[in-house]
């Protein structure tokens, strides 16, 4: 397949793509471009950390799409240490903190193999849905099977490099400690001022421990010397381990651990250990040729791991750091009854509960890496859902902005193919009005959805789906019970006998009208008609404040008639929801 050197898009992934190609072609000609991601699954894989795998997986992408040879590469940080028992887990877990994630007994209930694999899971599921193509690598098996055992060894040789490299970046605190306290302190002040929803700072605090370990220290020091190396305890299989002597010459390796076992080994046959996670990180870009990884904001800071490592890979690994833009966080606008809010954000798998997998890859494509945003799981989403249909009516017609006709593009399709959507893509405002109002009812959701558009009317509910699925699960799991829809059996005598004449014929104007105008489009013509009728104005007018406020009035009446609150979906969705004979029998006609 021939290359193409240059995109016709404008968009920071093409800028990105632009980049990445012609730095691999001055690395490795003709080699296949590495771009890679790390996630730690030592707990929920949260929407902020789906930005570690969004980002790189859009360049990628691009690439791929211009015909090179590309490799996204997911590295998978289970052989990180278990540090935390969390909220909602029996405290007996305790027991394993310090062994490796892939050696921690999945959470109770879990039919999965062990801790990290249970977490694993539903952020594999969630990448196939959103079309994200990844070569996954387990580190644990990496570092079991002795796949980075030459690089180990150089590690150990090259120690006394290593150890000045740090040294130049150490204070009385470890700096990466010190940028992991400032960013979950930030998150929490700005909780504090209001800048921040709970769900934001605990992506800050939760970003802040790190994805593959920013809380991890440089390696241990004492009087026996520095060690980048880091032994899991043969007897209690945890790391508190003190490397206690070391022999280059014939790889002889001491330790000691706080279990009382001390045990000496060949370096050169032994595989139960990892490098501290300054010396990982850049191992791995040499080992992999990394050309291409973005990292968190709690990177940026002087002493992090990205900094230091670039560093050590240049100086020590004699390879290059790759390009690695800085993203910032997602937060959350709203949060009910989310399994994983239990001490967390949500998680891709929720977000998939409630929006088709195109919408979210367009949130994360839309926006540079370094831009801040939200994903919503509150009223919020009937607007995002709005400005993603208005967008891709642009985009048919050919009036979108080249940037934006971009990030659609991207975020329908991948370089193999399109992703599955809606065939009827309904307004999702309307879909959850409807089924708010039909508790789910499958004949009486169809039977409205007909009703929409009488000249082209939907068949089957199939037509909707997805995004009647997604826009149900969405009234059911995010929207408070006092806030659903309950539609009166029978009318409110008392309102109905305490209202005026203007008010009386402005009711009688909406019923007489009811069959000449029912569909959606005929319905939103004479509600917001009806006032201005009676103001004397054409149904046509152009609404002025005074009519504007006219109009307010009267829906507040119909809606008090109808479901006894001053608000609810909007009206003409109501209305064909409610039915005609219904809606005549409450609005006392």
């Amino acid at each position: 397949m021939p290359t193409v050197a240059q995109s016709t898009e404008t968009d920071w992934v093409s800028r990105f793509a632009d980049e990445v190609i012609a730095e691999a072609e001055r690395r490795a000609p003709g080699k296949p471009i590495v771009c890679a991601s790390g996630l730690s699954p030592s707990g929920p894989i949260h929407l902020g950390n789906l930005r570690e795998v969004m980002t790189p997986h859009l360049v990628a992408d691009e690439i791929r799409r211009r015909g090179h040879d590309c490799v996204h590469i997911l590295s998978w940080d289970d052989y990180d240490r278990f540090r935390k028992v969390p909220a909602g887990v029996d405290p007996s877990w305790a027991e394993h903190i310090g062994k490796p994630l892939t050696s921690v007994p999945a959470p109770p209930g879990s039919d999965h193999a062990n801790w990290a694999e249970h977490f694993k899971a539903p952020m594999v599921e969630a990448l196939l849905e959103l079309g994200v193509e990844v070569h996954p690598i387990s580190q644990t098996l990496q570092y079991t099977t002795g796949a980075y055992r030459e690089q180990i060894l150089f590690a150990m040789r090259e120690r006394g490099r290593i150890d000045a490299i740090l040294d130049r970046y150490r204070t009385k605190d470890r700096p990466g400690e010190q940028a992991a306290k400032k960013a979950a302190g930030a998150g929490k002040q700005q909780q504090k001022q209001g800048k921040l929803d709970a769900a934001d700072a605990a992506a800050a605090e939760a970003a802040a421990e790190g994805s593959g370990a920013a809380a991890e220290d440089d390696g241990s020091a004492g009087a026996a010397g520095y060690y980048p190396y880091k032994p899991y305890c043969s007897a209690c299989e945890r790391d508190l381990t003190t490397v206690t002597g070391y022999d280059d010459e014939t790889t002889e390796l001491s330790y000691s651990c706080a279990c009382g076992h001390t045990e000496t080994v060949l370096l050169s046959e032994y595989n139960n250990g990892k490098l501290v996670w300054k010396v990982d990180w850049p191992m791995r870009w040499a080992y992999e040729g990394v050309a291409f990884e973005p990292s968190g904001v709690d990177h940026s800071s002087p002493g992090s791991s990205y900094v230091v490592g670039g560093q050590i890979v240049r100086e020590v690994f004699g390879a290059e750091q790759p390009i690695g833009p800085m993203y910032a966080f997602v937060g959350i606008s709203g949060m009910a009854k989310m399994s994983s809010s239990k001490g967390g954000v949500p998680t891709p798998s929720d977000a998939l509960q409630i929006m088709e997998a195109p919408l979210l890859r367009w949130l994360y494509a839309r926006r540079k890496p370094n831009q801040s945003f939200k994903i919503a799981f509150d009223q919020e989403i009937q607007r995002l859902y709005d400005e993603w249909d208005a967008l891709r009516r642009r985009v048919a017609d050919g009036t979108a902005l080249a940037a934006d006709a971009a990030a659609y593009r991207r975020a329908t399709r991948t370089a193999a193919g399109e992703l599955p959507e809606t065939p009827r893509r309904l307004p999702y405002r309307t879909l959850a009005s409807v089924v708010d109002i039909t508790t789910g009812h499958t004949e009486q959701t169809l039977r409205i959805l007909r009703e929409l558009d009488p000249q082209d009317p939907i068949t089957s509910l199939d037509e909707a789906r997805p995004r009647l699925d997604r826009a149900e699960q969405w009234i059911t799991t995010q929207v408070p019970a006092e806030q659903r829809t309950r539609v009166r059996e029978e009318p409110d005598a008392e309102l109905l006998g305490s209202i005026g004449p203007e008010e009386r014929e402005s009711l009688r104007m909406l019923v007489d009208g009811l069959d000449e105008h029912w569909s959606l489009d005929g319905l939103t013509t004479l509600v917001y008609g009806v006032p201005k009728l009676r103001a004397g104005f054409p149904a046509d007018a152009k609404p002025t404040p005074e009519l504007k406020a006219a109009q307010r009035a009267f829906f507040v009446l119909v809606y008090r008639l109808l479901v006894g609150r001053d608000t609810g979906p909007r009206l003409p969705t109501l209305l064909l929801a409610v039915g005609s004979d219904r809606v005549r029998k409450l609005l006392g006609g």
